[in-house]
């Protein structure tokens, strides 16, 4: 009869946490689903921009494209403050930085691979820590500290690489180390949840539609990239949009 009880109480607490994880599950899957009017146009729209300039990207065409939708993807989710956001900006990083290489773009190879990649993994991690609710982070704000201390990396992490991207013969010497600049910029911000951080993305944005036009002046192919980090900017500029609405929801409802 103890043997009874006890097992029903066991499959009793088992029932239990299958429920709670299920339906813990359920409630993710639903707000990754939750996508405004807009926000399912944009993606759909830049859905079809990458998957068009396929078409025109030639030999390593299907490497890029693969990393565009998986970018346009992670972006409006950044743009929601959704932790899958995060998690696809890792792996389209690492998609990037194989595209660069095959391209010569050493700079954007060692930034995307060595830089944003671990930085955007850091930034899974605190993002992960500091939920608002679910599929929503926590909004935050930086102190005159964190800022001065950005700079300071930032300018570190600029020179370092300015030298080793002149020393591997890097395309476009200047511009991939504004690129360096700006993506550290954005990965810090994007790790500290400052809304900030969708505004230094656009600036990247523009540095590489400013790369990849150079090369495409060998190779017109490659304005179909032009034609991608151009929808990149209009998602990121979103994001920054949203994220400001969603620091003033949370502060008139904090959690």
């Amino acid at each position: 009869m103890l043997k009874t009880k006890h097992l029903n109480v066991s499959l009793g607490l088992e029932d239990t946490f299958r429920c709670y994880f299920y339906g813990e599950f359920m409630k993710n899957i639903k707000a990754l689903l939750k996508l405004t009017r807009f926000e399912l146009s944009l993606w759909i729209c830049s859905s079809l921009v990458v998957f068009i300039s396929y078409f025109f990207s030639g030999d390593n065409g299907l490497v890029y494209t693969i990393a565009s939708f998986i970018g346009v993807t992670a972006l409006i989710y950044l743009a929601k403050g959704n932790v899958l956001g995060q998690i696809l900006s890792v792996v389209f990083s690492v998609f990037y930085g194989v595209f660069s290489f095959l391209f010569g773009y050493y700079g954007e190879t060692i930034t995307y691979m060595f830089m944003t990649t671990p930085m955007a993994i850091l930034a899974v991690i605190s993002w992960l820590k500091n939920p608002y609710k679910i599929g929503e982070v926590k909004v935050a704000s930086m102190t005159k500290k964190q800022v001065i201390i950005m700079v300071m990396w930032t300018v570190f992490v600029t020179i370092t690489f300015f030298f080793i991207l002149r020393a591997l013969n890097t395309q476009n010497l200047l511009i991939s180390t504004l690129s360096i600049t700006t993506s550290f910029f954005a990965c810090y911000l994007t790790y500290k949840r400052s809304p900030f951080f969708a505004l230094a993305y656009a600036a990247n944005d523009i540095v590489l539609i400013v790369l990849w036009i150079l090369a495409s002046i060998s190779d017109v192919k490659y304005l179909s990239i032009v034609a991608c980090f151009t929808m990149f900017f209009f998602n990121d500029m979103y994001g920054f949009i949203n994220w400001k609405r969603m620091g003033k929801r949370q502060k008139i409802k904090p959690n």
